[in-house]
Parts: structure tokens; sequence; C-alpha cells
């Protein structure tokens, strides 16, 4: 039987993601160039992408654990699983997995990251993690988790 989820961890979960977000999106008014030679904004930019990551993948992993919901093979595999159960998109679980492997690099092989691609995901991918907060909450208000 399906435990509902824990509000305070969801809770705690959406606030790192939004935290991160806000301070990518801020990163992301300065122009490529100023980006780009600033150290400080390279890594600060790399740091948080792991943050909201991170995040999503332990909010993804919470979810299903307390769901009894199939387990995930891996960080990326969460969510797919939560289009099994309707709660994203294939698109939006697609593009969060895309994530998880920009995640990967970021941990694993850092040396080959190139900053002007830090630079385009700021302005093309925090909108994909805003949809899957909308999508995590949406679902727990539908199925009155929580509560």
């Amino acid at each position: 039987m399906p435990i509902s989820v824990d509000p305070i961890r969801v809770r705690e979960l959406v606030g790192a993601m939004t935290d991160a977000l806000r301070r990518l999106q801020e990163l992301g008014t300065i122009t490529e160039s100023e980006f780009l030679s600033d150290f400080r904004s390279t890594e600060s930019a790399k740091y948080l992408f792991i943050v909201v990551t991170e995040a999503a993948i332990d909010l993804c992993n919470h979810i299903v654990s307390r769901q009894g919901w199939r387990a995930p093979e891996s960080y990326a595999d969460c969510f797919a699983v939560l289009v099994d159960l309707g709660l994203i998109s294939d698109e939006l679980s697609l593009r969060l997995r895309q994530m998880t492997r920009f995640r990967n690099l970021l941990v694993h092989l850092y040396w080959r990251v190139d900053n002007r691609r830090v630079y385009e995901l700021i302005h093309t991918s925090l909108g994909d993690v805003e949809a899957y907060i909308r999508a995590v909450l949406d679902w727990m208000s539908a199925t009155d988790q929580g509560h």
C-alpha cells in the first residue's frame, strides 16, 4: 500500500530547487562574455545546476519509493518512472533525463564542461525544472498527498 509523500521533505526539496533556479536566473541576466570571463559566475552556475538536479532526483526518488512504484535503474530512469505513472509527460521526462546526464558530466567529467553550454542551459532549461515542480505539486493536490 502506498505511503503519502512527506510534505516537509517535498517542501525542502522544492525550496532547494527554487533557490537554485532563482540564482541561475540571476546569472542569466549578465552577458555571455561577462559570464565566461568571471570564474565565479561559471563555477557558481555549475554548482547550482548540480544542486537543482540533485534535488529534482531526490524528489523523484522520494515520490517513487513512498508510492511503492518500480525502483529506478538510474537517476535518469526515475523520471521515466514518473511518466509510466502519468505524473509528467514524455517530453518533460526526456529533458529532465538530459539534465541528469549533464549533472553527471559536471560531477564526473567537470574538466570537459564547456562554459558556453552552461550559459546556454541557463537560458533554455530552467523552465523544465519549473514545469517539474508544478507537475509534482499538482499531482500532490490531485491525489491529496501529504495531508
